[in-house]
């Protein structure tokens, strides 16, 4: 939480200490014509591309436990963002933050903003500007990005007879955060680190995202959980899906820390993996993960689009009931 070592910080300073530092906005960005100190960015998009924007906000409590380290909430507060983008095949580039805090507590807004510095200067991304205001800690980033024309990937272009596939493993970050909250305890501290890096610092897959444009047909992040899901890209391309659980890629990490069966449901329903699922042509599946392979990445066929609507689940040949229902706010 924001406690602590406060000092007295007015609004303007507090960017400019924290958030007018970008090394990537101050010269790596050609395209950001104004960023931070404007009443809004102005921005130049490549020639024929299609603009792409998401935007995610994270709540103390809700989103991470209230005692988090402010570095890992810099990061993660980014990297779903980021993975939105992947999803689409996009580039990211420029970012806005609005950040609602307590207080001005300058060593927590010293590892906020290097989290987000760091994985924003990995990916190139400008933060170009946003808001800071006094309130309960809430984190929300708007990130914009671009994709070739007309090429983006969509949850609604996956087609009967597609392979359903998953980048890296599931349920890693469920364990994660079952492990910072006491759900969950672990006797090795190696295992036990292993998980927790996986809530606390999500990868997206930004560049795994941006090749499988042209092999995938549909593509959507995992933030809710499998069974949460996959649902809906069923929906929007107006298929059934069948998942073989047996097949769901689950860590040596996570298999060491819970039963088989619990580990499943994990992979299942935890959500905050940020992993990709995709939908791609049994004829191209090859080609897809040769793309995962280049990037040292893991790509697991786990089902089988079909005709028809919902989803059914197996394993070892038996229908198969999932016990979770993913995330939902509002559930």
């Amino acid at each position: 939480m924001v406690t602590g070592g406060v000092q007295s910080l007015g609004e303007f300073e507090l960017i400019d200490r924290y958030f007018a530092r970008s090394t990537v906005a101050a010269g790596k960005r050609p395209d950001v014509i104004l960023g931070v100190g404007g009443d809004a960015a102005v921005l130049r998009l490549p020639p024929n591309t299609d603009l792409v924007a998401a935007v995610d906000t994270l709540v103390a409590g809700r989103h991470f436990p209230v005692d988090s380290d402010p570095r890992s909430i810099g990061h993660r507060a980014l990297a779903v963002n980021l993975s939105d983008m992947a999803a689409m095949g996009a580039t990211p580039a420029w970012a806005t933050l609005a950040l609602t805090m307590p207080c001005a507590d300058a060593s927590w807004l010293e590892g906020f903003s290097a989290g987000l510095m760091q994985l924003a200067d990995a990916h190139e991304v400008a933060l170009v500007g946003g808001d800071t205001t006094a309130g309960p800690l809430t984190i929300s980033i708007q990130i914009l990005g671009y994709v070739e024309r007309d090429s983006a990937l969509q949850r609604s272009g996956a087609q009967a007879g597609d392979i359903l596939a998953v980048t890296g493993t599931l349920g890693d970050a469920g364990a994660g955060l079952a492990l910072l909250t006491a759900r969950l305890a672990a006797c090795d501290r190696a295992v036990a680190d292993e998980l927790i890096q996986r809530f606390e610092y999500p990868a997206p897959r930004v560049s795994f995202g941006w090749r499988a444009r042209g092999i995938a047909s549909a593509a959507m992040d995992l933030s809710d959980g499998l069974v949460g899901d996959l649902p809906k890209l069923c929906a929007a391309s107006g298929v059934a899906a069948h998942v073989d659980v047996a097949r769901l890629p689950l860590s040596s990490a996570l298999r060491a820390l819970v039963p088989a069966s619990e580990a499943r449901e994990l992979a299942l329903a935890a959500g905050d993996d940020y992993e990709l699922l995709v939908a791609v042509p049994p004829r191209r599946l090859d080609d897809l993960a040769a793309v995962a392979r280049q990037l040292n990445l893991t790509l697991t066929p786990i089902g089988e689009l079909r005709r028809g609507n919902g989803v059914t689940w197996g394993f070892e040949g038996r229908p198969y009931a999932a016990l979770g229902h993913g995330y939902d706010h509002f559930r």
